[in-house]
């Protein structure tokens, strides 16, 4: 049986209010986008899930394709696509983030 990247992408970005598809994990981000989106998201309070895709080169491939989107990270809340670092850097700056944090509960506090 083959594996349905596709499926198991969509069941963890559907399954938890923020997920973040990165190089490293929450603890050891491998590269520098990566760490500056966990620097924002606990700087926010955030709760949220991660998945390494430096682990599952299945899983580094087909994310870019379910997004449409070339790079890594990639940030989702509420199971929308949100953008990578540079995204997330300018709605951390202009409220967005965490106003889109809130609206799914995802705040600690």
């Amino acid at each position: 049986m083959s594996r349905d990247i596709q499926s198991e992408i969509d069941q963890h970005v559907k399954a938890h209010k923020v997920v973040l598809f990165m190089k490293g994990n929450k603890v050891w981000p491998q590269c520098g986008f990566s760490a500056t989106v966990i620097e924002i998201l606990n700087h926010l309070g955030a709760e949220y899930e991660t998945h390494n895709v430096l682990a599952d080169p299945e899983l580094r491939a087909g994310i870019k394709i379910y997004s449409e989107w070339p790079t890594i990270p990639q940030l989702y809340i509420d199971g929308e696509f949100m953008g990578g670092c540079d995204i997330a850097k300018q709605m951390f700056q202009n409220g967005e983030l965490k106003t889109a944090l809130e609206e799914v509960g995802a705040l600690n506090g």
